[in-house]
């Protein structure tokens, strides 16, 4: 009986490690598709997504279905032994829709209506999208319930992606409806949440509200906070809303929909959505810039994993090459895509999936690679697509073991909204980067990282807390974290945290705010730095140290000076501190330290709380371990190119090699050995 992905009554029963992508046959002849089926059995495809954007084909007029194209396709998919994710094609509307339906389409904050001719474009809060919507999913869970191909439910296809705001006035009155259950009809308690005595905003009547249009001026903060708790909101109601009418039609088949755990994308907070999914899933694509993306994977797959409370979860997309939306649509590497697949697994994927199976002739995405690419078979993708799927199958056993983690970084979406608004007292800050910069050295040195919320701190589970980033936060959270302080933990914040409330009004009485009394420190004053302009620290930090973007006049209040701004405007005072507080420890960076000086703090941190390192690997090498009922698995991916020699004891899956002392990671490759529990 394979492991369950989900504590829902709904898991996935596909066997081992669920390996595919987006099927779209209908983007091709039929006599295409035995040649589909031949060429999946070779890969070793074990599950397809379809009709993620066949509404147009599956409904060609309201209320008339065409099923006889997806009917052919699961039986064949049936017949080959591969299990479907059968979609909602929800994403994609048809052009009789719009034309029926002129007032779903969505406008932008400057008043401009968004036409059809591309996919989401459709405004969340219409009555009438939602009415099409649920129609054609309740057709497709009746058709399909019993289809013996069915594996999962796929619904819509990344909310959020290209319309997670519109300003419409349909919209604007759902926002009223919304805003009227946040503040239990109490109009002064809006006004008083809002600031609205700054500038004459002041709402007597609830019709007065509208969404933060294009304005004159910058907005309301906390106008635009609630704006972006509503949308977030309106979509997961629309995913509720598709899942409840599958669910409806097979009550025993999981559902889920492919969040987008991205740089680029930060429009919901996925800390409420995930509980709605029996599974969590996402879709992650490497940035053509960014000159470490292994990073960001593993960030990715943990905060994903983490969503799912430290289950495993499914990948439902990336690439096997470039993709087709970026500036630069960089090609991967010799062995990248490779390494990408299997780090997504290290870090608690028990499905691997790309877009698409089949790369397309035409359309938006015919640049995007696939599975199958342009030129066939006789390719490097087409072998590596292969070999992937044949070591897939190999990693069988791995599916439904977790992660053990000792150390909790803090990531909240509202925080992240509040950071990003305007008018902050840097426009450099970037949440995800922040976070980033925490995480690299742990990624580094091989350490296991969950990411919880503000609130959520694991009952005892962790050892060393570090909050990069949390410019926002409600007065019970910040008291848990001081209280995980007081028992014993050890906690690490980084600059301008705490500065606000829920409603993103100032603490009053001094920087950081919230963490004043945990941390022992107080600040008058912040000093954001310009682009270019660095400062020296002194103190206990390697020679040389500087850091950027930020610099605040700190004033100790219990807290020790770890370290000290050598020059500038605050030559003297303290830019690291530690504090001891209860039978814990709290330390405050109050700048942003270049990275090695930042990794050699965050290393004595975490040496200090008790944590260590998964496996000790030369540089370039990225540890993993996930736990199964009987044994470990211990992943190791070599990204600089030299190979290494880690000490390990246990069998190699891979190869099937038995392991004594120490196994060989390939030049550029992977090695998994399962190795005895301790």
């Amino acid at each position: 009986m394979p492991h369950r992905l989900t504590t829902h009554n709904r898991a996935l029963r596909t066997p081992g490690i669920a390996y595919g992508g987006d099927y779209n046959p209908e983007q091709w002849p039929e006599h295409v598709w035995a040649e589909d089926m031949r060429l999946m059995r070779e890969a070793g495809v074990t599950m397809v997504s379809v009709g993620i954007f066949s509404w147009a084909l599956l409904e060609p007029s309201e209320g008339r279905y065409d099923f006889s194209r997806m009917d052919r396709v699961l039986d064949l998919l049936h017949d080959n032994g591969i299990a479907a994710d059968v979609a909602t094609p929800t994403a994609a509307p048809p052009a009789w829709f719009f034309r029926a339906h002129p007032g779903a389409l969505p406008v932008d904050r400057d008043g401009r209506t968004l036409w059809p001719g591309s996919r989401q474009t459709f405004c969340p809060s219409s009555p009438a999208y939602r009415q099409a919507a649920l129609r054609i999913a309740e057709a497709i869970g009746e058709r399909y319930a019993a289809h013996p191909a069915l594996a999962m439910w796929h619904v819509h296809n990344e909310y959020g992606c290209h319309n997670s705001a519109c300003y419409c006035d349909t919209s604007a009155a759902a926002f009223r409806t919304w805003l009227r259950a946040r503040y239990d009809d109490d109009l002064q308690a809006l006004n008083h949440a809002w600031g609205t005595t700054f500038w004459s905003q002041w709402y007597h009547s609830w019709e007065e509200i509208l969404p933060p249009r294009a304005t004159g001026a910058d907005p309301n903060p906390t106008h635009q906070l609630d704006w972006r708790r509503f949308c977030s909101d309106e979509l997961l109601s629309l995913y509720t809303a598709e899942r409840d009418v599958l669910l409806r039609a097979a009550p025993g088949v999981p559902a889920t929909t492919n969040f987008m755990v991205m740089p680029t994308f930060d429009a919901l907070d996925y800390w409420r959505w995930a509980p709605a999914s029996d599974i969590v899933s996402n879709d992650h694509y490497l940035m053509y810039d960014d000159p470490e993306p292994e990073i960001d994977i593993a960030l990715s797959g943990d905060l994903t994993r983490s969503l799912g409370g430290g289950r495993p979860w499914l990948l439902m997309e990336h690439s096997t090459g470039a993709v087709n939306w970026q500036h630069v649509n960089r090609a991967k590497r010799p062995g990248e895509m490779y390494r990408n697949a299997l780090a997504h697994v290290a870090r608690g994927a028990d499905g691997i999936a790309f877009f698409q199976w089949r790369a397309a002739r035409a359309g938006a995405e015919q640049w995007h690679s696939a599975m199958l690419p342009h030129a066939g078979t006789d390719s490097v993708i087409w072998r590596d697509v292969v070999r992937l799927g044949a070591d897939l199958k190999a990693l069988a056993e791995v599916r439904g073991s977790t992660t053990d983690a000792q150390v909790a970084v803090v990531w909240d979406w509202e925080a992240r909204w509040a950071l990003e608004l305007r008018c902050q007292p840097s426009g450099e800050l970037r949440f995800q980067q922040l976070v980033r910069d925490w995480y690299a050295p742990l990624w580094r040195a091989g350490v296991a990282v969950d990411f919880v919320r503000p609130g959520d701190l694991g009952d005892g589970r962790y050892r060393l807390v570090l909050v990069p980033s949390l410019y926002l936060v409600r007065d019970e959270h910040a008291e848990r974290l001081a209280g995980f302080v007081e028992q014993g933990g050890t906690l690490a914040v980084g600059f301008h945290s705490g500065a606000v409330d829920e409603n993103c009004h100032v603490r009053l009485g001094g920087y950081p705010g919230a963490f004043r009394d945990v941390l022992g420190v107080r600040s008058d004053e912040v000093f954001p730095l310009l682009l270019g302009e660095s400062l020296a620290l002194t103190g206990d930090v390697p020679p040389g140290a500087t850091a950027t973007l930020w610099s605040e006049r700190v004033r100790l209040d219990g807290a020790e000076a770890v370290a000290r701004f050598a020059d500038g405007p605050l030559a003297g005072v303290p830019a690291v501190t530690r504090n001891r507080h209860g039978a814990g420890s709290a330390w405050y960076l109050a700048t942003r330290p270049e990275p090695g000086t930042l990794a050699a703090l965050l290393d004595r941190v975490r040496r200090e709380a008790g944590v260590r390192e998964v496996r000790a690997a030369p540089p370039g090498v990225e540890v993993v371990r996930r736990r199964g009922d009987d044994a470990g698995y211990l992943f190791l991916i070599d990204h600089a190119g030299a190979g290494a020699q880690v000490a390990a004891d246990g069998l190699e899956l891979l190869t099937r090699k038995p392991v004594n002392g120490s196994v060989t990671v390939p030049a550029g490759g992977v090695a998994v050995v399962r190795e005895p529990l301790p």
